[in-house]
């Protein structure tokens, strides 16, 4: 079994500091026993099943009825999000561009316009790793029914991947596919609803929040002189937790080829594709990506995997307020020229 590990510091120009050592978290929770914080504040924590995944919000309040009342809000938020936006649904907006937008221009929301204007703008960053047209073949994947295209499907549908296929015009706020066969999908995006779920929060007066949905969460604040602590799992085991990571006031999002997949023949097969193949990326098991939004962390975890980990650790290496760690097949921790690895740890 690996030793676990904590990443000790950041290094460089990024946000020194946020990560800390033992030491200090040490130091950090006799503080924290002191009872500095109000003695008839309490911690809630809720949890629901929504856009396919688990969705999770603990938060620091003295009224109880108050901060139950705005955890609800964030999940009719992300309700009202997945009605939006999810293909799996076909009244959806979404869906109903992916049915009209190769016929014509089609006049989307302002939300819908803007995301996908984002979604873009993360494929221009990563030289198109990150492409939400990769659901142009991702529609052919059924994770849960254990269903994948074949190759002549794979070919046929291929060359609708791409988001220059994506024509959009500002004035008229219309989305127009300049191909048939082009399908647009924001599963990896969610972050950005999460980011949405935190200013509400922030906005309500809350200031020790942590939103999640599926890997993706957003922080603020600290737990009263004490670093929030994200885990990253084993990807065999999820009881093995391999690194912890202390943040305050981040975002930190992680993926992995064990969240939804199927085998066949010995083969994995997983929700995140490569948009030049159409297939799962196989040089990598998780990565985790640690920066100011979980818009952003979301959209690059996708990015490193498709990248493999010499390749997308040098672009997050370009990005100077985001930090990685990703885990090979064979177990090694790598991680970005921002976080110091502990000195045993077995990554570089």
């Amino acid at each position: 079994m690996l030793k676990e590990s904590q990443p000790t510091k950041r290094v460089g120009t990024k946000r020194v500091g946020t990560i800390r050592s033992a030491s200090v978290l040490a130091a950090a929770a006799a503080i924290a026993a002191c009872g500095c914080a109000p003695a008839r504040a309490e911690w809630i924590y809720r949890e629901a099943p929504i856009m396919g995944t688990r969705c999770d919000v603990e938060l620091w309040t003295d009224d109880r009825a108050k901060g139950e009342a705005a955890i609800e809000r964030v999940f009719d938020l992300f309700r009202q999000f997945d009605e939006r936006m999810s293909t799996f649904k076909p009244t959806s907006e979404v869906s109903y561009v992916n049915t009209h937008a190769s016929q014509q221009p089609v006049h989307v929301s302002a939300e819908l316009y803007d995301l996908t204007s984002t979604a873009i703008e993360y494929s221009k960053i990563t030289h198109g790793a990150f492409d939400i047209t990769y659901a142009s073949v991702g529609y052919l994947y059924d994770y849960h029914e254990g269903i994948h295209p074949s190759e002549a499907q794979i070919a046929a549908d291929l060359p609708a991947i791409g988001y220059r296929h994506i024509r959009l015009d500002a004035g008229a706020r219309t989305i127009f596919f300049d191909r048939p066969g082009v399908r647009i999908d924001f599963g990896g995006l969610k972050g950005y609803v999460v980011d949405r779920g935190a200013e509400l929060l922030k906005a309500a007066g809350f200031t020790h929040v942590r939103v999640n949905a599926g890997g993706d969460t957003r922080i603020l604040g600290d737990r009263f002189g004490r670093p929030w602590v994200i885990g990253i799992r084993d990807p065999d085991d999820g009881k093995n937790v391999l690194v912890k990571i202390p943040l305050e006031d981040e975002a930190v999002s992680t993926s992995g080829d064990y969240e939804r997949y199927f085998f066949e023949n010995g083969k994995r097969y997983y929700h995140i594709l490569d948009p030049r193949t159409g297939k799962s990326p196989r040089g990598v098991r998780s990565v985790t990506i640690i920066g100011p939004t979980a818009t952003r962390t979301d959209a690059l975890t996708k990015s490193v995997f498709v990248l493999g980990v010499k390749e997308g650790l040098a672009l997050i290496d370009t990005l100077p307020d985001v930090d990685a760690i990703a885990i090979t097949p064979d177990k090694h921790i790598w991680y970005s020229k921002g976080l110091e690895r502990p000195s045993w740890a077995n990554g570089k």
